[in-house]
């Protein structure tokens, strides 16, 4: 009978002190369940605030390189317009002073041929007049009118020769000026293409890097989901026990009873314990070279020592 009494206190002990680890592993799991809650709120707050700031970043360089890029087509569309003017310009002036070059070399021509027939009439006059002399030899003053008009009008002729390689200077010169000046444009255009495509690849960039993010946010917001639906479904399982601890009569499992034991018993030789991890690190992106968001979450353990 002591021994039945022993043993009754002793099971009564066991059932009592199995009891209070219950208990204490119920107000444990309530913990972690609000902390779990807390936890998930602040870094889901985290997160979108994180989103928020990158798609306000995005939408701020996309402005920006669209500003950019419009300032530079506006530049090199003014440059353009500058060089077709210059160049229309340049075109009228090369056309004006070929015009004059032709009429300066026409009226040349013209005054050259008109004093070469002058000399020649005049060398047949005297011809005619040394065969058939006349009476009246000519006057010194006539002769002094003749050597005057001769010097005057190659001298004039000198002149128009010079005005003729004057203006070819001129038209060389502004042919070289129009030639420099269609180099420097073309090469500033280069520049502003080059410009433009660099403009284009950073953008392109730019919305490669958000995409990725994008889609690492997706990930870790779908394993957030994941691991909130395996916590629900772990303690939901867990309140499904068969037989409270308290009961002095062991567990015998039920040949018909497919409901394990629940995994928040613990008994003499059993310790269970969760732990919930999680931290966010900012680190720079290897490829970007900007800095990132990279979340490392280690979600809900159970283990049994």
């Amino acid at each position: 009978i002591s021994q039945q009494a022993r043993a009754e206190q002793e099971e009564e002990f066991i059932s009592n002190t199995l009891f209070k680890k219950i208990q204490a592993l119920q107000k444990e799991k309530e913990t972690l369940a609000v902390n779990y809650e807390i936890f998930f709120f602040f870094l889901t707050n985290e997160l979108s605030r994180k989103l928020m700031q990158l798609q306000h970043e995005k939408a701020e360089l996309e402005q920006h390189l669209e500003q950019e890029q419009e300032f530079q087509v506006n530049k090199l569309m003014k440059k353009i317009k500058k060089l077709e003017n210059d160049t229309i310009s340049k075109q009228l002036t090369l056309e004006q002073l070929r015009r004059e070059k032709i009429d300066l070399e026409n009226t040349l021509e013209q005054e050259q041929e008109a004093l070469v027939n002058r000399l020649w009439k005049r060398m047949d006059k005297l011809e005619a007049e040394k065969r058939f002399p006349v009476s009246a030899p000519p006057s010194p003053r006539d002769i002094s009118m003749e050597i005057v008009f001769f010097f005057f009008m190659m001298r004039h002729i000198r002149f128009l020769k010079n005005e003729v390689e004057r203006l070819n200077f001129f038209f060389f010169a502004a042919q070289l000026q129009h030639s420099e000046k269609m180099a420097q444009y073309l090469e500033e255009e280069r520049h502003m293409r080059e410009e433009n495509l660099r403009l284009q690849r950073k953008l392109q960039r730019e919305m490669e890097r958000r995409e990725a993010l994008c889609r690492q946010l997706s990930f870790f917001f779908f394993c957030l989901e994941m691991d909130d639906e395996r916590y629900f479904n772990f303690f939901f399982f867990q309140g499904l026990r068969p037989r409270t601890v308290s009961s002095p009569i062991p567990y015998t499992p039920s040949p018909s009873s497919s409901r394990p034991i629940s995994p928040g018993l613990s008994y003499a030789s059993h310790t269970v314990g969760f732990t919930l991890f999680f931290f966010l690190t900012r680190a720079g992106m290897s490829y970007y070279n900007s800095p990132g968001l990279h979340v490392h979450f280690f979600f809900f353990s159970h283990g049994i020592t």
